[in-house]
């Protein structure tokens, strides 16, 4: 069973930082894309960056510049740094693991990251 379990999330003011973190397990991590995603209040759940298996990243225009994924395989475990962090980035972020061989997706909990003054 796979699961994925996130973490990181918090209160920060505009312009600050916070990194999340998703720890993977029941399948082998290395070989699958993940993924973070985010839903706004009242709004549709959005990609936010991507990450093949290689390594290849790939983001959502609004974050670019401002949103690092990375992840560490040996740890199971993917990462989303955020930076200049604005109020409309105000969501509960899910992590999001690409099963491609599977046919199916996982999604982890999601952690709430609220941006506000």
């Amino acid at each position: 069973q796979v699961q994925l379990v996130e973490s990181g999330g918090g209160s920060v003011q505009p312009g600050g930082s916070l990194k999340l973190s998703c720890a993977a397990s029941g399948a082998i991590f290395k070989n699958y894309p993940m993924g973070w995603h985010r839903q706004a209040p009242g709004k549709e759940r959005e990609l936010v960056a991507t990450i093949t298996s290689a390594g290849i990243a790939n983001y959502a225009e609004s974050v670019k510049g401002r949103f690092t994924i990375s992840r560490d395989n040996a740890k199971n475990t993917v990462y989303l740094q955020m930076g200049s962090l604005k109020i409309e980035d105000t969501a509960v972020y899910f992590c999001y693991l690409d099963r491609w061989d599977w046919g199916v997706g996982h999604w982890g909990q999601g952690t709430q990251v609220t941006v506000s003054s």
